[in-house]
């Protein structure tokens, strides 16, 4: 496509290309002629709507970070269960949610690139936004579980939170068979819940 045709959802459409190539060619892949080539787009284009890539990049963790916990976002939905519904099935889909294909791609994104977590920095964001998204969430609807006598209350919900998503991580790296099914996840989360009550005095 010519680099002078105006294309009104240039962005969105540069995003969503990006991650369908992070996803099929990893991070060693993720560069801007293979974006605009997804995306069937001229090189200028990209150069037109952001500075240099890493700034694509940041933009585009950012724009899906914001996703993740916007008013229909998973996260919200998270809130909005608190009371409803099992902790550990409400936790499930939230960390589900969390570590989606991009979601598990984007930690190794940003450990592998300078520029693009100098972006993040300048931006006020954490290093790895998604995940620090869906972890302020996950405390958030923990302490109100608490409040409602549903949750671990002796436990801290910013910890619980915090191995929740340490454990559900591991649980969605180095899988060549692809992402584990919601019974393993909801095992991890019923584990650390348990770990969270305290222990009967014998």
């Amino acid at each position: 496509m010519p680099t002078g045709v105006h294309l009104p959802n240039a962005r969105e459409l540069l995003f969503d290309a990006a991650e369908r190539v992070l996803l099929l060619e990893g991070v060693s892949g993720l560069t801007s002629r293979a974006v605009t080539a997804e995306a069937g787009v001229a090189k200028g284009v990209m150069h037109r709507h952001f500075a240099d890539f890493d700034a694509f990049m940041a933009e585009l963790v950012l724009d899906r970070a914001a996703g993740l916990v916007g008013l229909d976002g998973p996260m919200a939905a998270l809130l909005e269960a608190a009371g409803k519904g099992s902790v550990a099935g409400n936790l499930v889909e939230a960390l589900e949610a969390v570590f989606s294909p991009l979601g598990v791609a984007v930690p190794a994104l940003v450990i592998t690139r300078d520029g693009l977590r100098a972006q993040l920095r300048q931006a006020g964001a954490s290093r790895f936004p998604l995940i620090a998204e869906g972890l302020a969430a996950i405390t958030a609807y923990l302490e109100a579980e608490q409040a409602l006598g549903r949750a671990p209350e002796a436990a801290d919900a910013a910890t619980l939170a915090h191995t929740l998503i340490g454990a559900t991580h591991l649980l969605f790296t180095d899988r060549e068979s692809g992402p584990p099914d919601t019974q393993a996840v909801r095992s991890v989360v019923v584990g650390v819940l348990q770990a969270g009550r305290p222990r009967s005095a014998s």
